[in-house]
């Protein structure tokens, strides 16, 4: 009778186990996609600019690709610097290589925000990219895809 009790309770607080709480923050998605020569590829329009560029749908770099995100500041005004995985620095430069003179897309929660024209193959790995939005909300912005980037690093690691 006891051990029947003991194994009743330990079904119960087995049953008790609930989901992890929410992160305390909102995920910011972050994707880049290639454009394309291709005049069926989906058009997407920057904010700011206007300019319209049609980007293959399938994004080459996603939010697992990157292990941090900074302000940089360069003779232009700041951007934003991705850190990306070994791998896909490697992908990169092998996507910039074959590419000369198209451009990568960013796309935060889904809407385009920027366009990195690639005039030669990046080796190192950190892509930099303008975004078109005030300069302000940019340390919000990098916080909040550090977050991601820390939330997200144990299941790209499984990946």
């Amino acid at each position: 009778m006891r051990a029947a009790a003991v194994l009743c309770l330990g079904v119960a607080l087995a049953g008790c186990q609930s989901a992890p709480p929410p992160p305390h923050f909102t995920l910011e998605v972050a994707r880049f996609f290639l454009e394309s020569a291709d005049s069926s590829a989906e058009l997407v329009t920057l904010p700011r600019s206007g300019v319209q560029i049609s980007v293959l749908p399938k994004a080459a770099f996603t939010e697992y690709d990157f292990v941090s995100v900074a302000m940089a500041e360069t003779d232009l005004g700041q951007c934003l610097k991705f850190n990306l995985t070994p791998a896909a620095g490697r992908d990169l430069y092998r996507l910039s290589a074959a590419n000369p003179g198209r451009r990568l897309v960013i796309t935060l929660g889904g809407v385009p925000f920027g366009a990195r024209q690639m005039d030669q193959p990046i080796e190192n790995g950190k892509l930099l990219i303008f975004i078109e939005t005030p300069d302000a909300a940019l340390p919000a912005l990098v916080a909040s895809l550090n977050e991601t980037c820390a939330a997200l690093r144990p299941a790209a690691a499984k990946r």
